[in-house]
């Protein structure tokens, strides 16, 4: 297959080995151009009726679109090419300001890099939290990218700045999420004046103080329903919530579930009484 590179990728492998797979990826590539072989359709289409998962990166996706897996379906594209799929492929529900779509047997993502984010999500959701954010540290990226394209088309998001006063500030924070953080504690830490410590934040990291707070309180919440004994109002109050109300609001505002559900689906036992 040709990239958009210029360069082609061989592989030992026919077809057939589609009938085996329990992860297909259908990488970026020139399948707006060259669209997918009759014979591949057919094995895509096996491979999802026996099970399989179908990831697709960025121009991946419209090679589920073409085989017609994506009729009907949630689905995203890269910005560059939502309008493309949408003419092509009308019967899709395409939502153009995500990172990724997993509707539990095919997944598409924005682009290549929203592919990584889509990679630790399937990750995590084999084999949890901890592991997925053990890959993401090696990889030096963020374990989960919150929000929509349009926030990462300018700059993604660092794991940590390299401003050594801010650094500072935020690992501190990291250590002390149970407890009220202000922006201004943040400005404190870093020796800083308040309306500096926040236009410097959002020059380094691309998202404000209190935004980053909260997806920090979210990670530890997500860690903690999957790993912890505690009460759903244990979880809230140990990453710095403060309410159970509070908590599933942030859930459903950046997950879109709940707190239980979440415990449930990644703990894999019951969880306690909300």
């Amino acid at each position: 297959m040709w990239t958009t590179a210029g360069y082609t990728i061989g592989t030992s492998h026919r077809l057939d080995r589609l009938a085996e797979a329990d992860l297909i990826v259908l990488v970026a590539g020139s399948w707006v151009e060259h669209p997918p072989s009759p014979a591949l359709v057919d094995q895509l289409h096996s491979a999802h009726q026996r099970g399989a998962h179908l990831m697709a990166i960025c121009r991946g996706g419209f090679v589920l679109a073409a085989a017609g897996l994506l009729d009907g379906r949630r689905a995203t594209a890269h910005w560059r090419w939502t309008e493309e799929m949408a003419t092509r492929y009308p019967r899709i529900d395409l939502d153009p300001n995500v990172l990724y779509v997993d509707t539990g047997s095919l997944s598409t993502s924005a682009g290549t890099a929203a592919g990584i984010d889509l990679g630790l999500h399937l990750l995590r959701r084999a084999h949890g939290v901890t592991v997925a954010a053990e890959v993401a540290r090696r990889m030096v990226v963020p374990p989960h990218r919150d929000g929509g394209q349009a926030q990462y088309i300018r700059s993604p998001l660092p794991v940590l700045p390299s401003h050594d006063s801010l650094r500072q500030a935020m690992q501190w924070a990291t250590t002390h999420l149970d407890q009220p953080i202000t922006v201004r504690d943040l400005a404190h830490r870093a020796h800083q004046a308040t309306r500096t410590f926040a236009r410097l934040f959002r020059d380094s990291t691309g998202t404000t103080p209190h935004r980053w707070l909260t997806s920090q309180r979210l990670a530890l919440a997500e860690q903690l329903l999957e790993t912890s004994d505690l009460t759903i109002a244990g979880v809230a109050h140990r990453a710095g919530f403060g309410s159970v109300d509070t908590m599933r609001l942030h859930f459903a505002r950046r997950l879109g579930t709940t707190p239980t559900h979440y415990r449930r689906t990644f703990a894999g036992a019951p969880s306690p009484a909300a």
